[in-house]
Order: C-alpha cells, then structure tokens, then sequence
C-alpha cells in the first residue's frame, strides 16, 4: 500500500496582501483545504481496519484526496500560486474540488455527516457558486435533521441553475411540509399514550424504545403500547434525520399491524397520518450508482417482470439431491432460489433469475442474478443490507415496499402468519397474491417441516392443486 505524506497538512499558510478583495480569499479558501484533508486524514487513520463498505469506499475516496493534494503542492510553480494567494485553489486544479466533493459524499453515505459539511464547506469557501457543493450540503443538512438550514441550502443550489431538472423544489416543498406533519404525528401518538406516564426526561428515546419492545414481546402490551408510543413521539419531536423517522414510523406500523385488532382500529387517524407523511416522501425508482447501474423496483414493475411466466421455486434441501430434477428445473421461464443456496447442475439446475433473501444472509450476494429480493423486518437494518450489495451482481432490487410481502397490509397482510416467515415462503404469498403466473411450483420443499414452519406447511398443502414426491404445483 503507498503511503502519503501527511505532515504539510499541519503547515500554516500564511496570508498575503494578494488575496482576491471582492471574491474569495486565496489564501484563506487553501488553510480550508488543508484542515479539510488533515481531518480525513484523520479520520481514515482512526478507523483503518474497518469493514464497513461504506468506511472501506470512505479510505478509498480520501486516499485518492490526499494524492491529489500532495501532488498539487509538490509542484513548485503550482505551489507558489496557492502560498502567494495569486490563484484560488479550485482554478489551479479544478479536478481536486471533485476528490473533496467525492469524500464529502462518501463520508455522508458512512453517516459522518461532519465530515461532508466540512468538505462542503471547503468548496463553498473557494467556489461559492458550486452548484454540486450545495447540493452535497443540501443533502447532509437533511440526514442531520437540520431541516430549514437544508431548505437554505437547497434555494442557494436552485438559484444556480437553469432548470429543476432532479425535483428540487418539490423536495422544498415536501421539506416544509414536514414540520406540521410530524408534529401531528407526535399529538397523535401521545393521544394514544393516553394518562400512561411518559419516561424520565433524561431518558434516551432508543433506550425507551428498546424498553418498549422488551415488553411487548413478553407479551405485556398495556404497558408496552404506551412507552413506544411516548418514545416515538419524543423522536419525532427532535429533528432527527428524516431516514431515521422514516424508519422508526415504518416499524411502529408493522408492529401495530400485527396488534390487537381493536388497538389497530382506535389508531385509524394515526395510521393514516404516519402514511401519509411517508408516501410524501417517496420517490419514483431509480438506478443507484452505488449499485453499479441496479434499478430499484416496487410492486408494479416486479408484477411486470414475472407476468405470464412459469415460476419454479427451488429450496436447497437434502430432498433435491435425491433425484436428477436440474433439466426440469431449467426448463422453466423462471428459477427463484433462497439464501445460501448451492448450485449442484445435474441436482438443482444451473439457474438463478430471482434470488430471495433474508438482510442477514449474504453469502450469495455476488452471484449474478436478474432480481435480488431482499426480505427484512426492521427497516433501518434492510437499508444498511440493501447498501452492502455487491455492484452490478443484480439487475434489479426491491424497494422497501417488498421487503415485508407477508405482513404488508398492501400486500398479503396475512396476520395469522409467522412475524419472520422464511423466504421461500414469502416469495410464494407474494406469487400468489399477485396471481399473474400460469406456473408455480415448489421443488425440494419439505412439508414436513418443523414446529416453527407449521403454519407455512399447512397453508402450502392446504392450497396445492397437485403434489407428487419432487414437486408441489399451486398453478
């Protein structure tokens, strides 16, 4: 690994009279670089060993900064320029405003939001009319929860361009709305709470909200209910970053989903509240470059891509090594495969075009496949696992509407099932509640099961049309 030298980065820069007088300082804009890099540095040296793919492309994009950056001030015509304030640091080397920005928008995908403030800030400093600085600045405000200072920044972005062509204004607008909607969120919630004491106001929401979970799986809801409530109402009060809110109230809907129908029907008005405010903030889908090219997709585009297909689902048991099934399985238009699954051609066929699995089960993640369907109970952690994916592995992956098929109320809303229902499953209920498949078979299924996979049992014999010792048929 090379390795840079970093030393000058402590090197004061000292001022001169040249400075520029009516636009930025020269001399000022170059010691905000420094620090600027010294404090990447910084942190890349701190957190060296990590793996996290975010941290990993963090150390990737820094290192390329400080290249950059040593070389520009190791050539001493280029130097002299910078030391003397004659020129600003952007107009000497126009690329290495690129590696800050770059940095700054890894370091807001590693949640340092910091760190891209102060890359951003960097920019402004020498460039104040950088549209992609603003727009970097934009975004961190908002994942901080600063949400008029994001609204500021995103004005200052408008104001340097042509035309809106990614939705900026209407991301304004979605922005100011949402102060009066959380706060109803938050009046709604705490009606719920009714006459229950609210926790200490010392109290960290997420060890309230841990406290509240604990209780609702022993089964104590009356005490439960009241807690989370309160907790999520403290949250939403606090300016936190719109993803963390979003997160934290599309949880609270899938536990109050699977409540005591009577609960669920005292909290229509907040239900519908909490829905509103995220269908608000929904976006249509769209390739994520950190996907290498993947595009998202919902409901509507999934039903487009299996419509009128023959579907095999393939489970990776000791029962599909007891026959050479592999031709029969390739022969259909689709071949779905679950988790950690193992290619054995003659035994399980060569094909995979939909892979389903669990946020947790990443061994197979590499494989090329046409869709990649990624199950997860809790939003926050199947966001983390959707951003782990491996670039370019996948045409296609789900957007958070399809994470859940089974309990989603939209979808299956199937109450009496499993809260963790096992892929195959899932992907099963989510073929048959959109019913646009000729096909579908199971094979390698064992109906026997277990105690844990009962009611998944009784529900695919109770809705086989045939069922022979390779093969379960529900079309």
């Amino acid at each position: 690994m090379v390795k840079h030298r970093t030393g000058w980065l402590r090197q004061p820069t000292g001022r001169t009279d040249t400075a520029h007088r009516d636009g930025p300082d020269a001399s000022a804009a170059l010691e905000a670089l420094l620090d600027c890099v010294h404090r990447f540095v910084g942190h890349g040296r701190r957190v060296r060993t990590a793996r996290s793919a975010d941290l990993v492309r963090l150390r990737e994009a820094v290192g390329a900064l400080t290249e950059r950056c040593t070389a520009l001030l190791a050539d001493p015509e280029r130097a002299r320029a910078l030391h003397t304030g004659q020129q600003l640091w952007t107009v000497v080397d126009p690329g290495l405003l690129d590696a800050v920005l770059h940095a700054g928008d890894r370091a807001l995908r590693a949640g340092l939001t910091d760190l891209s403030l102060r890359a951003c800030d960097t920019v402004l400093a020498a460039k104040p009319a950088s549209r992609a600085a603003w727009r970097l600045r934009a975004r961190t405000l908002e994942a901080r929860g600063d949400v008029a200072e994001a609204i500021e920044a995103h004005q200052e972005y408008l104001a340097l361009v042509p035309g809106d062509d990614l939705g900026v204004g209407a991301r304004v607008a979605e922005l100011r709305d949402r102060g009066p909607a959380l706060r109803r969120i938050a009046e709604l919630l705490r009606e719920q709470a009714g006459d229950a004491a609210a926790p200490a106001a010392d109290t960290p929401v997420e060890e309230a909200w841990t406290a509240g979970l604990a209780l609702h799986d022993q089964g104590n809801r009356e005490e439960a209910w009241p807690l989370l409530a309160h907790a999520l109402a403290r949250l939403v009060e606090q300016d936190r970053s719109e993803a963390r809110t979003r997160a934290a109230l599309t949880d609270y809907l899938g536990i109050l989903a699977a409540a005591d129908p009577e609960l669920l029907a005292e909290s229509t008005a907040l239900v519908e509240a909490v829905t509103g405010y995220l269908r608000a903030g929904r976006t249509r889908p769209m390739a994520d470059p950190e996907l290498g090219g993947t595009r998202v997709i919902g409901v509507s585009d999934f039903r487009t891509l299996v419509q009128g297909r023959s579907v095999c689902l393939v489970a990776d048991s000791r029962q599909l090594r007891r026959s050479p099934t592999g031709a029969e399985i390739d022969s259909y238009d689709l071949v779905v495969r679950f988790d950690s699954y193992t290619i054995d051609a003659p035994f399980t066929g060569a094909r995979t075009d939909i892979h389903v699995s669990d946020h947790g089960h990443t061994r197979n993640w590499g494989e090329p496949v046409t869709v990649r369907i990624v199950l997860g109970r809790l939003q926050h952690a199947w966001q983390r696992s959707i951003r782990a994916l491996v670039p370019g592995a996948q045409r296609y992956v789900n957007d958070r509407s399809l994470r859940r098929p089974v309990a989603d109320r939209a979808l299956v809303g199937d109450e009496a099932a499993p809260a963790t229902p096992t892929p195959g499953f899932a992907m099963l209920r989510l073929l048959d509640f959109l019913d646009v498949n000729p096909v579908i078979d199971l094979i390698g299924f064992d109906v026997g099961g277990t105690d844990a996979h009962r009611y998944e049992k009784e529900w695919v014999l109770a809705h086989a049309t045939k069922t022979t010792d390779t093969r379960i048929s529900l079309r």
